[in-house]
């Protein structure tokens, strides 16, 4: 009896010691990013002009970058069930599961009305096939000082916009999004 109360003494006690180990760790956050795909906005009014547009892959994000011609200072940045054109408001289809209308307070053309960004390809302004995240880059116009793009994405997933200087005395606004939550 004695030896029975001493395995069933042991049995128990290993029981409690499994019942008192740690629980699973919390999933981390994927690459440490903790943005979230809410709209992002400062209406802040800016006399740069667009120069160009373009496109790039990072390990954990794909990126879209505005440049421009002095400093960048107001931009909207926000899923959207379609992209519009600016300024008919007219749907512009785009590829990808969720679609993203970025629009920077800034003209792509100067004050004689010239442009001084005009993509080859409206409905392509960067070729990215291939990438992760993005699925086509379109331009969505240029009226009364902003400057909209339309940028279709896998599915709605967490972004963030940054405003960065330069090059040459110029400013870029970057938006970059996630491969994954």
């Amino acid at each position: 009896m004695r030896k029975l109360g001493a395995g069933l003494a042991a049995v128990m006690a290993i029981a409690g010691l499994g019942l008192m180990a740690p629980g699973p760790a919390l999933a981390a956050t994927y690459c440490g990013i903790s943005w979230g795909s809410l709209a992002k906005a400062d209406p802040d009014m800016s006399a740069a002009k667009v120069t160009g547009v373009r496109t790039g892959q990072q390990p954990c994000f794909d990126r879209l970058v505005i440049d421009m011609a002095g400093k960048v200072a107001g931009y909207s940045v926000q899923y959207v069930p379609v992209v519009t054109q600016d300024p008919t408001g007219f749907p512009i289809p785009v590829l990808g599961d969720a679609d993203l209308q970025v629009v920077v307070t800034a003209p792509s053309y100067n004050q004689a009305g010239q442009p001084t960004y005009e993509p080859a390809a409206k409905a392509e302004l960067s070729n990215v096939s291939g990438y992760q995240t993005f699925r086509q880059v379109v331009f969505a116009g240029s009226f009364e000082g902003t400057t909209s793009i339309g940028l279709g994405v896998r599915a709605r997933l967490p972004f963030r916009v940054l405003t960065l200087d330069g090059p040459d005395g110029g400013s870029r606004l970057v938006v970059d999004v996630a491969h994954h939550w």
